[in-house]
């Protein structure tokens, strides 16, 4: 029986994919950043060294700092590594994807086995291996797998304060994406030392460091380590050594900015073209990235995991000193106001932090008259908190954004206990935490960001609007991406299509988008052009487009996944084929991808290699509804009636609006 014949009456599912992430890369300002400063490895040629470089001149420091949380951020995955327990608890349920999971160590070897249940039957198993671990463990113990270079997360979390196991954050109540969220270079620059990130990917990584080392706080040390090998020795406890970064001896505000790239977790917008990569300590932050936190009102009490800096900035504590300490001559400016090593030494351990340390950073300004103005009594005090002034005026409580744990809150204030009644939370807008007066772009950028990662609210993406002049032709040349974006989020397609009209596709092509970067900021804006056009059926130039983006992109699976399902459906089936193994290859475990070249196998009649390809897709993915498909179209081309059933009523219970589903289910029933 020729598959042929049945083209037409049973047409294969082919998957086209559409995602989208923020993207940008550095410019001119960084250089002119480095001529200008004093410090010399801020110059662009001088090269990070290793923590183990560090360590032969600093081994005091390095035996402390590899114990604290920022030493122990990101490991491969070993018994020491992990924080975790394991055994018959080692079990979490996922109740609206019906999934279990369990850990497990096989040698030294950990692994995750996602499985689903009938009664007690086991009906599906995907066994994957943990490559690495990120979290210190002193909240957390996260997972990634390493595919080819491509970073994901898993779907297990250990949460050390209560000893649980649970699903990540931002997989729970229906929003499980189990082997498949990508890891990027935003998270893991913060997590992690600065990896060896593929340029034209979003998620590949030729290779990572183990844990934060000594150079994101002093930057790059080849300089540093150089001018010591010559002999250059410089009295520190009277000058500044310009070979390296101490941010004990910056301004109190370029001191912050050093915590604050991390320690402000938030809504971050890339400037003038930098990357994560740009940034270094001795800079201004704002001059690299804006990070923007949602504000509203009777809300004082909620904050994210990471906002400790934003915290930080509402305190009195903070606002009363930093600006007499802005002005201060001292060799070390921050002893003079309170900032983040007041109280942490970033080379020490919390845990290893005695509390007197953080008591005596109080009693520098809080005398004991203070602690006579206190409502409660020495006595109380004493057996309360063993007179902790942190357990009262930063007190624990848990973070909205990451479940089961807590985390003191930096927000340094007299605790009120009389509770909101009724009041209302309204949303006041995006601010920029780390800028005074943000430009409209960023603004805007900040806005459409928000919408797409955090909250899909149609008020954000008119909050943008407000941002974007598109009047000005030159403002939308140079913000390309931004505008396109825009349009693409509200579905505008005819706009995208006038900004093709009102500049040219030789132009765009030729002279605007031929930016390669870390960010993928030119190839995005390809992509929405591409897809705008695919929607306006103006084949030539989603073509031109999509091809465009992934010669820009060469490692964003997604995009060459387009670009091959429309090579396909322009009857250029040998470059579409092509196109999904060389995906396969290289991202062994993209789903869309193994069952397209599925889906290109059975239009040859060659249902053996088909058959295998939509057998891998499923067993990655049971519930991908493509795969489904053609799984189901392909037993009732062998004839396979019942098991074809089987396959159309999973469809329907994953998705009773299954149209193709409803199709097949007739076809069946009329045999």
């Amino acid at each position: 029986m020729k598959f042929i014949k049945y083209i037409v009456i049973i047409s294969f599912a082919f998957v086209l994919v559409a995602i989208n992430f923020y993207c940008n890369n550095s410019d001119r300002k960084s250089k002119i950043n480095a001529v200008n400063s004093k410090y010399l490895n801020h110059n662009d040629t001088v090269k990070y060294v290793g923590i183990n470089t560090c360590k032969h001149c600093h081994g005091n420091i390095y035996e402390t700092f590899i114990k604290t949380g920022m030493g122990k951020s990101f490991d491969v995955a070993t018994h020491q590594k992990s924080s975790a327990t394991f055994g018959k608890d080692a079990i979490v349920y996922d109740k609206y994807r019906n999934f279990y999971y369990k850990s497990f160590w096989r040698g030294d070897s950990l692994y995750i086995n996602e499985y689903r249940l009938s009664g007690k039957d086991t009906i599906y198993k995907r066994i994957e291996k943990v490559n690495f671990i990120i979290g210190s463990g002193q909240h957390t113990n996260s997972h990634l797998c390493n595919r080819n270079g491509y970073l994901t997360q898993m779907p297990m979390t250990f949460y050390t304060q209560k000893k649980e196991w649970h699903l990540p954050p931002g997989f729970e109540d229906g929003a499980n994406t189990r082997f498949s969220r990508n890891i990027g270079l935003e998270c893991m620059s913060c997590h992690n030392s600065y990896p060896d990130f593929a340029m034209g990917s979003e998620n590949k990584f030729d290779a990572l460091p183990n844990g934060i080392g000594c150079e994101r706080c002093h930057g790059p040390g080849e300089a540093h380590v150089a001018q010591k090998k010559n002999g250059d020795i410089v009295d520190t406890s009277k000058y500044i050594d310009y070979s390296i970064v101490n941010p004990a001896k910056l301004s109190v505000e370029l001191q912050f900015d050093v915590c604050q790239r991390c320690h402000l977790q938030g809504d971050a917008v890339l400037k003038n073209d930098h990357s994560f990569y740009d940034f270094k300590p001795g800079y201004k932050l704002s001059d690299y990235i804006s990070v923007f936190l949602p504000k509203y009102t009777n809300a004082d009490d909620e904050f994210i995991m990471a906002s400790h800096a934003d915290r930080l900035k509402q305190s009195k504590c903070f606002i009363k000193t930093f600006d007499a300490a802005k002005n201060s001559k001292e060799l070390r400016p921050y002893k003079n106001g309170l900032t983040c090593v007041s109280c942490h030494n970033p080379h020490v351990s919390v845990r290893e932090t005695n509390k007197n340390i953080f008591n005596d950073a109080c009693k520098k300004c809080h005398t004991s008259n203070d602690e006579k103005n206190c409502d409660l009594s020495v006595e109380i005090r004493n057996k309360k908190n063993e007179n902790n002034c942190v357990s009262c005026h930063m007190p624990k409580s848990g973070a909205i954004d990451i479940p089961h744990v807590t985390v003191h809150d930096h927000w340094i204030h007299v605790p009120i206990e009389t509770k909101k009644i009724n009041a209302i939370i309204k949303f006041i807008g995006l601010v920029a935490i780390n800028e005074k007066n943000p430009d409209h772009i960023t603004k805007a950028a900040a806005y459409i960001n928000y919408y797409e990662k955090f909250s899909k609210q149609e008020m954000y993406l008119d909050s943008a609007a407000n941002y974007l002049n598109i009047n000005n032709s030159d403002g939308v040349k140079n913000n390309l991406f931004i505008y396109t974006k825009f349009y693409f989020l509200k579905s505008n397609y005819g706009a995208i299509k006038n900004l093709i009209s009102s500049i040219g596709e030789t132009q765009l092509l030729q002279k605007i988008l031929v930016k390669k970067s870390f960010e993928n900021k030119h190839a995005w804006a390809a992509y929405y052009i591409a897809d705008a056009s695919l929607a306006l059926a103006d084949t030539k130039n989603a073509l031109l487009f999509f091809e465009k983006a992934v010669t820009l992109a060469p490692h964003y699976s997604e995009f060459k996944n387009k670009l091959g399902a429309l090579y396909n459906a322009t009857n250029n089936n040998e470059k579409a084929q092509q196109m999904f193994q060389e995906i396969v290859n290289e991202n062994p475990n993209y789903v869309p991808a193994i069952n397209n070249l599925g889906y290109m196998y059975l239009l040859q009649s060659n249902f053996k290699m088909g058959e295998f390809y939509i057998n891998k897709a499923l067993s990655l993915d049971p519930d991908y509804e493509q795969a489904l498909e053609n799984k189901a179209k392909l037993q009732i081309q062998k004839g396979e009636n019942l098991m074809a059933k089987k396959t159309i009523a999973q469809l329907l219970k994953i998705n009773a609006k299954n149209t193709t589903a409803i199709a097949l289910q007739k076809i069946i029933n009329a045999k």
